[in-house]
């Protein structure tokens, strides 16, 4: 199998390539073409939650595919709105909510919610990505982290942020080889031992975040191998490796100097 590095790699070295591959998958092509030719007819919420295939895809969009069950909690977050700062939305600590409902702000815009560019190709635009680290992630879940913190990175501003994100926390943690029960420690300490090892602006910096990237996709590569044993044939004629670990991870890690 292809390591983690090397599969996230080859995905984001081309990542509209990666996309348009995810496109033309026969079930998210029928699904985007019926989200595309209906979504504006939509003029209420309860005839955009009213319609199954509608509303799933919005919410997987958003990564809340697994909320979709949960129709009345989303109808008050939409009916509240994103203006109150004591809306339902601005009382949520996940920000997916908060940016679903002012995608879909129909406490603001009414029948015309819909109309808006975001509602149209902007979220055709997320659901790609969506299901490209999903697809990603049921080979390799490394891959999907990665994918996943890199589409983040642009919008953090602070450690307490990262840590509020059980997977942009579980990366930065495999990054600098910190345990799982290092999630146990008080939230102030976690933030002070992490800004002596990340400065988050720095990850705005393109170079830096790839960098930082290759590191975690490399230490997931040793803590949770690809590969988990060697047939003596590749032991003589393939790539070296030493305890699962192939040679150019080894390499990269070495490199890396964050």
């Amino acid at each position: 199998m292809v390591s983690t590095y090397t599969s996230y790699l080859t995905i984001t070295r081309d990542i509209d390539l990666s996309l348009e591959r995810v496109e033309s998958q026969p079930f998210v092509q029928r699904e985007t073409e019926y989200y595309l030719e209906n979504i504006e007819n939509v003029k209420s919420i309860d005839e955009f939650v009213g319609d199954r295939r509608l509303f799933n895809y919005a919410m997987k969009a958003f990564g809340l595919e697994d909320m979709a069950y949960a129709k009345a909690f989303m109808v008050k977050l939409l009916e509240e709105g994103v203006e109150d700062s004591e809306s339902f939305a601005n009382t949520l600590s996940d920000q997916r909510y908060k940016d679903f409902a002012e995608t879909f702000d129909f406490a603001r815009y009414g029948e015309t919610a819909t109309v808006f560019d975001r509602t149209r190709q902007g979220t055709v635009d997320k659901y790609l990505r969506q299901t490209l680290e999903q697809d990603a992630g049921e080979t390799n879940e490394g891959v999907r982290l990665a994918l996943y913190f890199e589409r983040k990175a642009p919008d953090l501003t602070s450690m307490y942020g990262v840590l509020a994100d059980t997977a942009l926390a579980k990366v930065v943690r495999t990054s600098f080889g910190l345990p799982d029960s290092f999630a146990l420690l008080d939230i102030d300490k976690q933030v002070e031992i992490l800004e002596k090892k990340l400065d988050i602006e720095d990850l705005e910096d393109p170079e830096v975040l790839s960098k930082f990237l290759t590191r975690f996709t490399s230490l997931w590569e040793i803590e949770n191998p690809t590969t988990s044993s060697v047939s003596n044939l590749s032991v003589l004629f393939g790539q070296p490796t030493e305890f699962g670990i192939s040679t150019d991870v080894l390499l990269t890690i070495q490199q890396l100097k964050f």
